[in-house]
């Protein structure tokens, strides 16, 4: 068994489209590997990672965090239910869920002026990290940290910076 299972989902009608411009989804699980062995998580574990539209983010934002906008991306830790069942020793724990915004991804690639591999994968390592307890939201210290820990998964991937 591999130490991580890591589901990729893309949202129903958006298939075509993500395929037409040659997204590459295994990226999304290299780069979900890569956080996790960079901040050494043991396994075996399983997240789930969702590429949808626009919409769904932005309900997904009002309905979690109060916000009635969209956003490129949105993470969901699994902080656990508080049950007192004592789990299998080799049980799969289960880390999260991240939504990535599609339409983000094209829009901020295009506006950085990099691939949309790139964004893609630069979404993906920023919601792990996030799943993992980062948050640049925190203040400056924390927002500095968490930029130099997606900087360092990115580093461990092959990824073209310019379309």
């Amino acid at each position: 068994m591999s130490r991580y299972q890591i589901d990729v989902l893309v949202e129903d009608g958006l298939e075509a489209e993500v395929a037409m411009v040659g997204l590459d989804l295994a990226l999304v699980e290299q780069a979900v590997a890569a956080v996790l062995a960079l901040e050494d998580v043991a396994g075996p574990l399983e997240v789930s990672i969702l590429l949808a539209n626009d919409a769904r983010l932005q309900a997904l934002n009002c309905d979690f965090r109060g916000l009635d906008e969209p956003t490129d991306v949105l993470s969901f830790a699994d902080d656990g239910d508080g049950a007192a069942f004592v789990a299998q020793p080799d049980a799969v724990r289960y880390l999260g869920d991240v939504a990535l915004s599609y339409e983000r991804v094209v829009a901020q690639a295009h506006e950085y002026g990099h691939s949309l591999d790139r964004e893609l994968a630069y979404l993906t390592v920023h919601g792990m990290l996030h799943l993992l307890g980062y948050d640049h939201e925190r203040g400056p210290d924390d927002a500095a940290l968490m930029r130099a820990r997606e900087e360092a998964a990115l580093a461990q991937l092959v990824l073209p910076e310019t379309p």
